[in-house]
């Protein structure tokens, strides 16, 4: 029985040294709200296994989209490189960013301005000559400059989801649920960065109102979006403009009748909820490989919501298997265009197809 009790002893100093190794974050206790029902507008369908795909088992993770004056779409890979999709289907290797292209939109000069997880917030000009817009603000570097849009007076609005956590380590802020996130704007006028808005939990996706006088961002942790005023009585000012989601909500965008689509990168987890208040546990699940670490749900989830910050209708694809793991949900030329963190395909809709966007009844 010498070799039980010397497996016996090898287990428990291993587990000891485990539990009493030095954390690898610094976790927050935080109390989420109770998850909303699905129902109602938010009730789970199969809307979106209807959606076309584009480029499939050609790219992957493509995370967001923006389509060109000529109908070409753009997209960003996991790999680095920038992808063009042709309206015939042909999808081309374009350029390599040496980084993690995430969010992407063409400004008025037809430069793709790009924010990069890595190399910070880029400008790449038709000719594919690429110049560094930013990578820090207030002598603070970007550790995960996510995503980007440009008002219509052509200034830059971006985010800084993590200033403490790289893309790959995300699921360390979000055990940690400290507030490391940045809004910024760049003005290419003069070549300043500044800091809007500081102390977000993930600040991730952002879109400028079509009058350009608000934006959003999805404040992802929490569960929320923020409309931040760039213009008028209340410029500077931010306030709560959707709140306790039903899942994570990724990048948005406002199509032309001034609606917002939301995607969602996966719905509630339970699990994740349970342990938010409780600092130790949080600490102790950052040390385990991420495979036994709560993971994303499959589930495709994309909400769109009118500017007032109430639900118009929903799509889902219930077991993700179509489109799941949806990060971008982008409106252009009368149609959807759905990104993915690690899919290998492209989700297209006709937005005439979407049932249920009319305004909501008052009470």
């Amino acid at each position: 029985m010498r070799w039980l009790s010397g497996l016996l002893l090898v287990m428990f100093v291993g587990i000891g040294g485990f539990l009493l190794a030095e954390p690898t974050i610094d976790s927050a206790a935080w109390k989420p709200p109770e998850p909303v029902a699905m129902t109602g507008r938010l009730a789970p369908n199969e809307r979106l296994k209807s959606a076309d795909l584009l480029a499939q088992g050609e790219v992957y993770g493509p995370e967001d989209t923006t389509v060109d004056s000529d109908g070409v779409l753009y997209t960003g890979t996991q790999d680095g490189w920038i992808v063009r999709v042709w309206p015939d289907g042909r999808v081309e290797n374009w350029l390599q960013t040496d980084g993690r292209p995430l969010g992407m939109v063409f400004d008025q000069g037809g430069n793709l301005i790009v924010a990069d997880a890595g190399k910070g917030l880029l400008s790449i000009a038709p000719d594919r000559t690429l110049t560094v817009l930013a990578r820090e603000a207030e002598g603070l570097p970007f550790g995960f400059t996510d995503d980007v849009d440009i008002a219509p007076d052509g200034r830059i609005y971006f985010t800084d989801a993590s200033s403490r956590f790289h893309q790959h380590d995300y699921l360390l802020d979000l055990l940690e649920m400290r507030p490391h996130g940045r809004l910024l704007r760049h003005d290419p006028a003069t070549g300043k960065t500044e800091v809007l808005m500081r102390d977000l939990y993930f600040a991730n996706g952002v879109a400028v109102s079509p009058e350009g006088d608000y934006l959003l961002m999805t404040e992802t942790w929490k569960y929320r979006i923020i409309r931040y005023w760039i213009s008028g009585p209340e410029s500077g000012a931010a306030e709560v403009f959707a709140e306790n989601l039903p899942g994570f909500p990724d990048n948005l965008a406002a199509d032309d009748a001034g609606r917002y689509w939301v995607a969602f990168f996966t719905v509630r987890n339970f699990k994740v909820d349970f342990i938010h208040p409780r600092p130790w546990l949080k600490d102790i699940v950052a040390k385990v490989p991420d495979a036994l670490k709560p993971g994303p749900e499959d589930y495709g989830l994309v909400i769109a919501f009118n500017d007032r910050g109430e639900v118009l209708t929903s799509l889902h694809d219930p077991d993700g298997s179509h489109l799941g793991e949806i990060t971008s949900a982008n409106p252009h030329g009368g149609l959807l265009y759905f990104g993915s963190l690690h899919n290998d395909r492209i989700g297209r809709m006709a937005l005439a197809s979407v049932p249920g966007l009319k305004e909501p009844e008052n009470d």
